[in-house]
């Protein structure tokens, strides 16, 4: 979710809030499918695409799941003077390991997500190594990322709600098939058939297993992904030396297993937020899991996360001003006496989200038409 200032100057109608919800649920929905599913033409989806990319900071992009990619999640807080913050939150939207670098507490404080490999070795090098030393940090904090309730292929209801139920039913993408039961009986098969048969079974399973799984050969797929999601095949085949029709396949096969999804990036002032804080709560262990569950359908929070730490739980607040902040934190958390502390930070800039940080927004020949 991008900063900006364009809601003097742009207001969304039912197409643009309709778009915006397509694309949450197909990121690489062909226009004319969504123009059939709001009842327009392909030319003013595009169109309304084109703009909302550039006075909006609209952005598709395709994030691998962090579990089946082999990844730990950090979520690091650093203390620093405010003179030194701008440039070392700069320094950390460049590296391709991190995602949502944020400015908060007045500017004297960066939060960000660090992705590592798993594994407490690599993790501990990369945190206690790589990231920049300056005299003016003050304070360095990491917060494992345990498990996330709201955030990654959850989008924000603020996103969402423009499309009726026939509607979504109509963008969704297919999605993996189930398990097959094994048919193979209590005692093995005796027969040479049978046993043909079940081992051709088990391999084709195993296959399917093994198209799960991220491999090296998906780096450079994921970096096109990250910084154009709507990425034509003849590009992104450009990109990995593979053909258009093994894009297409492996696509789908990352898609329908949920090793790969897609995000939207968006200027949110447009739907009326100026106030976003960051919230990190102390829970009583025991109730964690039951509080954070009801936390996830609070419409004013768009992330909901367990992490290690003082603070078990933290929430990313998106509210239309610091009244209804207020509110949200007196009315809504206040009711919940399984939470014994709470910290808020207002969160000033947003200098990178889950994609790969981009130039000055304009458009791009062909984006946005990924299978027209």
């Amino acid at each position: 979710m991008a900063d900006g200032s364009v809601r003097d100057t742009y207001t969304l109608d039912e197409v643009d809030r309709g778009l915006i919800h397509a694309l949450h649920l197909d990121g690489r929905a062909p226009f004319s499918r969504i123009a059939a599913v709001l009842g327009v033409s392909t030319q003013t989806v595009a169109r309304r695409y084109r703009r909302l990319r550039i006075e909006a900071g609209l952005r598709v992009v395709g994030l691998p799941d962090p579990h089946r990619a082999g990844q730990a999640q950090w979520l690091v807080r650093i203390a620093a003077t405010p003179a030194d913050a701008q440039a070392l939150a700069r320094s950390l939207a460049r590296r391709p390991d991190t995602s949502w670098v944020k400015l908060a507490s007045g500017g004297a404080e960066i939060v960000t997500v660090v992705h590592a490999p798993r594994g407490a070795d690599a993790s501990r090098s990369m945190l206690l190594r790589d990231i920049p030393r300056t005299a003016g940090i003050t304070a360095v904090s990491a917060h494992l990322l345990l498990h996330t309730y709201l955030g990654g292929p959850t989008a924000w209801r603020g996103h969402l709600g423009a499309l009726s139920d026939e509607q979504q039913r109509r963008l969704v993408p297919p999605t993996a098939p189930p398990p097959e039961a094994d048919p193979s009986p209590a005692s093995p098969p005796t027969s040479p058939l049978a046993q043909a048969d079940r081992a051709l079974t088990e391999a084709d399973r195993a296959l399917t297993e093994a198209d799960r799984a991220l491999t090296e050969a998906d780096r450079a797929l994921l970096d096109a992904l990250r910084q154009d999601g709507r990425t034509s095949h003849a590009d992104l085949a450009a990109a990995t030396g593979w053909s258009p029709a093994t894009v297409a396949r492996r696509l789908t096969g990352l898609r329908e297993y949920g090793t790969l999804f897609f995000d939207v990036e968006f200027d949110d002032a447009l739907l009326g937020v100026t106030t976003q804080a960051l919230l990190w709560m102390a829970v009583a262990p025991a109730r964690l899991d039951e509080i954070a569950t009801a936390l996830a359908r609070h419409a004013e929070l768009a992330v909901v996360a367990a992490t290690t730490g003082p603070t078990n739980l933290v929430a990313h607040a998106l509210c239309s001003d610091p009244a209804a902040l207020h509110h949200y934190l007196t009315r809504h958390l206040g009711s919940l006496d399984a939470i014994r502390t709470l910290e808020t930070a207002p969160v000033l800039h947003t200098l990178k989200a889950a994609g790969t940080p981009r130039g000055p927004r304009r458009p791009r020949t062909g984006a946005g038409t990924p299978t027209e």
